[in-house]
């Protein structure tokens, strides 16, 4: 494993690169507040199975930083999904078995939506994770509603100054929360922790959960995507989609089955929270394995 950074119009994407440079690409993503290190025990069984894994640094994540001062700070999802693409074309990788749960599965979502045919397949925490930002103020119900109060939190700027002056705070919050059953130990957490130190992070986060919600506008940079994905397209590539069954934000995702079309299969991690390369790596690996197998039948 090495880390290495590459240049895109906007990023210089910190990224960890597993496996032989002539392997079949595979790329996964983290989700928020987490870090690379939620597949340092997925990547290398990818490896040894012939992949070439690349984990990058969300942009306001770790060592991925703006190339300018100007740029939106935006962590709305075109802005994700564009920086999966801008990666890719980066390193010369025309297509890939994509994959991440929570911003991180939805960066791979865009992208398998809108760009099919740079995708070998999907594999998915929590299946369709591209937002329905029209209907963002639809309520939910009040157990799923209670699920989302640092979303709501975000939304002022109390909450603003609560993440900046206690990121590791918040995220460990939201780690015993989102995964019970998982015994993290403060190692396991710092290891990720520092990710947050990143100077954007805030700012990144806190545009996400206020333009989710149509709160605040977007970068005019993705105004094309966002007009796409409002259109909530379909999921075209062979796809497994993952859910654990003791994740304490998200409920379960049985019904996201009919916004995929072609191969499509739905697994549930026992005992897992909302972290799941992290939580249950062989597992993950496994249904990494089964997707390209399906997906190159």
């Amino acid at each position: 494993m090495q880390q290495k950074t590459v240049t895109t119009d906007v990023l210089d994407i910190a990224y960890l690169d597993y496996g032989a440079p002539d392997g079949w690409p595979c790329i996964m993503g983290h989700g928020f507040p987490y870090d690379v290190n939620a597949y340092a025990a997925t990547a290398p069984l990818l490896a040894q199975a012939g992949a070439r894994v690349l984990v990058p640094w969300l942009r306001g994540y770790g060592p991925t930083r703006f190339r300018s001062a100007s740029t939106l700070r935006s962590g709305e999802q075109a802005a994700l999904g564009a920086d999966l693409l801008a990666f890719m074309d980066a390193l010369g990788i025309e297509r890939a078995v994509v994959g991440g749960y929570d911003w991180g599965g939805r960066a791979a979502c865009v992208v398998s939506a809108l760009y099919p045919e740079r995708v070998v397949g999907l594999v998915s925490g929590n299946s369709y994770n591209i937002q329905n930002i029209a209907r963002a103020m639809e309520p939910a119900s009040p157990p799923e509603e209670a699920a989302l109060w640092y979303q709501y939190l975000f939304h002022n700027e109390r909450g603003r100054r609560a993440l900046e002056r206690n990121r590791r705070g918040f995220a460990r919050q939201l780690w015993s929360m989102w995964s019970p059953t998982w015994a993290f130990d403060d190692a396991t957490f710092e290891t990720s922790a520092v990710s947050f130190d990143n100077p954007d992070f805030v700012d990144v986060v806190i545009h996400s959960y206020r333009h989710r919600y149509a709160l605040v506008q977007g970068d005019p940079a993705y105004a094309g995507i966002e007009a796409k994905l409002a259109a909530q397209p379909q999921v075209g590539v062979p796809t497994i989609a993952i859910d654990g069954d003791s994740d304490g934000v998200n409920p379960g995702t049985a019904h996201h089955a009919r916004k995929f079309e072609g191969f499509f299969e739905r697994r549930v991690f026992a005992g897992a929270g909302h972290n799941l390369p992290q939580e249950r790596p062989a597992e993950w690996a496994q249904a990494v394995l089964d997707l390209r197998k399906a997906a190159l039948q």
